[in-house]
């Protein structure tokens, strides 16, 4: 099943292949697959909510409240993919970067499209957390003006 599992993110059009394992392209933040023991690994690093305020410190309760929040939705991963067992194997916080880890048991044929969700899963639970009336960097002011965009278009 590994290499099938293997073969199937290699061949996917929308990750690229580094020493790694596989990194899905077009996303917001950093991420990487890899195959584990025929399971796949799934690991996302977003930044905390202090690294992306501009010109001010959150205060530590709010920034101790977004985390919080954040990691018990990340928990609902499992709910977005084809795969059986889905589980968030970790949330850890550094003082920039939040990295959560999940692993799964995906088929060959679902591998791709399952590994990309729960990657979108997990950016997208950290852009629905942004906590209007700060002022974020660049970046993160790109997603919010899209986001912005894409609702009034519909």
């Amino acid at each position: 099943m590994t290499d099938g599992l293997e073969r199937a993110l290699a061949g996917h059009h929308r990750f690229e292949t580094d020493v790694t394992g596989y990194v899905p392209t077009n996303i917001i933040f950093d991420a990487r697959v890899s195959v584990e023991d025929g399971a796949l690994r799934v690991e996302n690093q977003v930044p905390t909510l202090d690294a992306v305020v501009a010109g001010e410190t959150v205060a530590p309760v709010v920034e101790d409240g977004w985390f919080e929040t954040f990691e018990r939705r990340v928990e609902d991963v499992g709910g977005v993919t084809k795969a059986d067992d889905v589980a968030v194997i970790g949330v850890d916080r550094s003082d920039e970067t939040i990295t959560v880890e999940s692993e799964l048991q995906a088929t060959p044929g679902t591998a791709g499209g399952d590994a990309l969700a729960v990657v979108n899963y997990v950016e997208g639970t950290w852009v629905e957390g942004i906590i209007p009336g700060y002022d974020y960097v660049d970046s993160v002011e790109a997603v919010r003006a899209r986001a912005r965009q894409t609702a009034q278009e519909r």
